[in-house]
């Protein structure tokens, strides 16, 4: 399976599609071949982290045990999904499901 990267640059132009323009994810999955499913995690991202949540992660992170803590107890009292959640903390949904 082949993930293609895209620029935060191509990502925030999509999302600003979306808000201002009133396309539809599926209007934009037709214009840029991205799948809609894509687009939606991209516009979560942004509306839970703002133009930040596009930037790239080159380098490794390690998390504290108090952050990792702290992320499993909001996950545990928010009415939120793994994603959600994910997206709150700039973390993979990968990285905090059991």
């Amino acid at each position: 399976f082949f993930m293609t990267k895209y620029s935060p640059e191509f990502k925030a132009q999509v999302v600003v599609e979306y808000m201002t323009d009133g396309l539809s994810s599926y209007t934009l999955e037709k214009k840029y071949k991205v799948s809609a499913r894509q687009i939606r995690k991209w516009i979560q991202q942004y509306q839970l982290q703002g133009i930040k949540s596009f930037k790239q992660h080159h380098r490794k992170r390690i998390f504290s045990a108090k952050f990792k803590w702290h992320v499993i107890n909001y996950y545990q009292t928010h009415a939120e999904s793994f994603a959600q959640v994910a997206a709150k903390f700039d973390l993979l949904p990968s990285q905090i499901t059991i």
